[in-house]
């Protein structure tokens, strides 16, 4: 994938490498989509007929709502580039309600229905968000609850979506799959999700990348805080919801839902 383009003009020397700095991490985060979709699709193309019918890893919904779920989360974003690329408002989603109904809706379709429209709308936010302008990715716009955020936070929100909901698939595989260049950024946003919600408790969490440690605090209190030690892919699992707390060390608390 091309490099993000950089304008130059009229920018001052630390301006200019902070330009360059956003537009190395917005094509570094677009290119772990794009491994992350091709995952996701390849994982989608050996389902059959019975098997999209099938329960997923999420409390009532089947894998076709799943996969539903992922088309209409691309086009949502995509909604949000365009926000960006015009300046005027263009919301994640109508509506709460408009989102499940689309999602309800698509999950009674065939299965070559869902495997195109998954298909299609990742290649839609792939392209709106390759040609959108590198002065675009500052752009402020606001998530699906309406929470203000820089454009280019929409592509950590993206990955994690498809790295969980193709774990939701229950196809083998896992947070173990996960690359350690995507799983360390998304262990940071899930913390920093966390983080500022009074109902979670004080946790210091510690993960082992084998290179490297990182930890983080999450004080949802001024109590001390209960620490937790482990590898990246249980962490991120636990935090999520997704994973029980057997493969980490440590005083492990309950955590409230992910969402």
């Amino acid at each position: 994938m091309a490099d993000i383009a950089l304008g130059s003009g009229g920018r001052s020397s630390a301006q200019y490498a902070a330009a360059a700095q956003l537009a190395h991490q917005v094509t570094a985060q677009l290119a772990a989509i794009e491994r992350a979709s091709r995952r996701l699709l390849d994982t989608v193309a050996e389902l059959d007929e019975l098997a999209v019918r099938q329960a997923s890893l999420l409390p009532g919904w089947s894998r076709a709502h799943v996969m539903t779920h992922l088309a209409r989360n691309a086009d949502g974003f995509g909604n949000l580039l365009i926000w960006a690329r015009t300046g005027i408002e263009h919301p994640m989603y109508a509506s709460g309600d408009d989102r499940d109904g689309a999602i309800a809706e698509g999950a009674t379709r065939s299965r070559r229905l869902l495997l195109e429209d998954l298909a299609a709308s990742c290649d839609r936010f792939e392209h709106g968000a390759r040609t959108l302008p590198a002065s675009a990715w500052t752009a402020e716009i606001a998530d699906a609850v309406g929470d203000p955020m820089p454009a280019h936070h929409l592509l950590r929100l993206r990955l994690l979506e498809v790295w969980v909901h193709l774990i939701d698939l229950d196809r083998g595989v896992g947070f173990d799959d996960i690359p350690q260049r995507d799983v360390e950024q998304l262990l940071e946003d899930a913390v920093q999700q966390f983080g500022g919600r009074p109902d979670v408790p004080a946790l210091s969490v510690e993960v082992d990348f084998g290179d490297h440690r990182r930890s983080w605090d999450l004080r949802g209190t001024t109590a001390p805080p209960s620490r937790v030690r482990g590898a990246p892919g249980p962490m991120l699992g636990w935090l999520l919801g997704r994973n029980g707390p057997e493969r980490l060390d440590g005083d492990v608390p309950e955590l409230p839902a992910w969402l």
